[in-house]
């Protein structure tokens, strides 16, 4: 969940609030306000109104009859166009620029609960005609049934674009590139390498569904990230710091690239002197925003409605019960301004809004997407997502937070004895049957007497997620969201997820080290 091989992939660090500025805030202090949209001025899909290959709803209307004329149950469309980019900076040069365009659509045909799914990326007709047919095959006879007409439907904005940065010029992103690689050499002179990177992309979607919705959304996507190699007396260590979302180039006016190299310096330098991480259970202090991962692994996973509909997951059947610490309130909300999570329509052409999961502590509901609900008898949240038109959509997380608390950070660091403080997350593996974790931490603390003193290396969290919401004794009132770090891996398919939270004290949980 935590590792290269497609679970949750941790890119670049950065714990400090998601500033998005203006509009009406919620609790989490981030903007959920409506935005204009934007289109790319260099790169449209070829199926948009004024493409070379533009689809209407009469085309869509067309191959939905085909993809039902089997005697399937329900059947949608989804196109996906997608253009992205990236560019690596490293000993004073760029080293790589890349483009990338793909281009398709994903048919999918639902018998009961079992699901029909075909792609292809010829957009003619007779192509995608192909592809209904393949997947209109799930349905063994029956009567088939007509689509419902379809009708536009408008989505809210939560993208505030003048220019998405696909369209900028590739020199002035080279700037901001060697500008955090310079920032960072000039540190310290125990730094000894900086790389840069910048990765973008925009994607334009169109989904049609038989019960009557067609749906378009363009989103876009940034992410930047700096690192830091330092070395004394032969050891080296490095530090990374970056951040992103559905932003543009404005993003660096609130957090500029030598702010980010400063950090990547600073966590790279302060490893040089850190010491074995002590072992056993003790008091853990979770830093806001970035630890949100561990909530988003060891709890958010658990409570996707599909392994609770095949019951297994933790949290199957246990929807009202007490579940966790009186003081947790959980949420996945899609409606943060900007954020890396955030989109304006699932994958299905549902507009999701905040979902509240855990209330109080005590289990209110899953993430669902429309199979799932069907299984429930529920509402859709509109957490159904996928990678692309290759692949079907699973209930996945959008952004998913634990808000704020009632306590004062400061005080609540200087309640602990000893303990460890968290602040910057790596890789980690979850048990979703169960519930049990392991977490590596980049960057960590020893407290002793209410104070943070030395920095720790080789520090591992080992628990289980429900027992750790449990112990959850403190909850701080500084409520952030990670900065658009987050990539979720789930049956290999990658979507682009928010996290956050506050301060959270842990009564106890095991710390893996190599000092007892």
């Amino acid at each position: 969940m935590g590792s290269q091989e497609g679970e949750e992939e941790r890119e670049f660090s950065g714990v400090e609030p998601l500033d998005c500025g203006g509009g009406g805030y919620n609790d989490l202090g981030v903007s959920t306000a409506e935005s204009q949209a934007v289109v790319s001025s260099a790169y449209r899909a070829p199926f948009a109104a004024g493409g070379a290959v533009a689809i209407d709803e009469a085309t869509c209307e067309r191959l939905l009859s085909v993809a039902l004329s089997k005697g399937g149950d329900y059947a949608d469309l989804f196109f996906e166009y997608r253009a992205s980019g990236g560019l690596s900076f490293e000993e004073g040069i760029l080293r790589s620029a890349s483009r990338g365009v793909s281009v398709g659509v994903g048919v999918r045909v639902q018998k009961g609960d079992a699901t029909g799914y075909a792609y292809v990326e010829d957009l003619e007709f007779d192509a995608m005609k192909r592809a209904a047919e393949t997947a209109a095959r799930i349905a063994d006879g029956g009567t088939p049934i007509a689509p419902v007409r379809l009708e536009r439907r408008d989505v809210p904005e939560r993208y505030r674009l003048d220019q998405p940065t696909i369209d900028v010029a590739g020199a002035e992103k080279r700037d901001l590139l060697e500008r955090a690689s310079k920032a960072v050499l000039a540190f310290d002179s125990r730094i000894i390498k900086a790389s840069a990177s910048f990765v973008e992309e925009v994607r334009e979607i169109l989904i049609a569904t038989s019960d009557g919705r067609f749906v378009r959304d363009f989103q876009p996507m940034l992410r930047f990230g700096i690192g830091a190699v330092a070395e004394k007396s032969g050891k080296r260590e490095s530090g990374r710091s970056g951040g992103g979302g559905r932003m543009t180039l404005g993003y660096f006016s609130g957090k500029s690239p030598e702010d980010h190299a400063r950090i990547a310096a600073q966590q790279a330098l302060v490893l040089l002197d850190a010491r074995p991480a002590p072992a056993g259970q003790m008091e853990v202090l979770l830093a806001p925003g970035d630890s949100g991962i561990l909530l988003h692994e060891a709890v958010g996973h658990g409570l996707e409605a599909d392994f609770n509909r095949k019951k297994t997951s933790n949290y199957t059947d246990q929807i009202g019960q007490v579940v966790a610490s009186e003081l947790c309130t959980v949420v996945d909300d899609a409606t943060l301004l900007q954020s890396r999570g955030s989109i304006n329509v699932d994958d299905e052409g549902l507009t999701p809004e905040r979902s509240v999961l855990i209330e109080n502590g005590v289990l209110r509901g899953y993430m669902q997407d429309r199979l799932s609900s069907k299984h429930f008898g529920v509402t859709p949240t509109g957490n159904g997502r996928r990678e692309s038109f290759a692949a079907a959509p699973l209930p996945r997380m959008t952004n998913t937070v634990l808000l704020a608390g009632p306590h004062d950070p400061e005080e609540m660091l200087r309640s602990v004895k000893r303990g460890i403080y968290a602040k910057t997350f790596g890789g980690g593996q979850v048990d979703i049957s169960n519930g049990d974790f392991v977490f590596s931490l980049t960057e960590s603390y020893l407290i002793e007497d209410g104070k943070i003193t030395a920095p720790l290396k080789g520090v591992n969290l080992i628990g289980n997620g429900p027992e750790t919401l449990r112990d959850v004794s403190e909850l701080g009132r500084d409520v952030a969201l990670s900065d658009g770090n987050w990539t979720c891996g789930k049956d290999g398919q990658s979507v682009p997820v928010g996290v956050g939270c506050p301060t959270i004290k842990i009564a106890k949980i095991t710390v893996g080290g190599t000092e007892v």
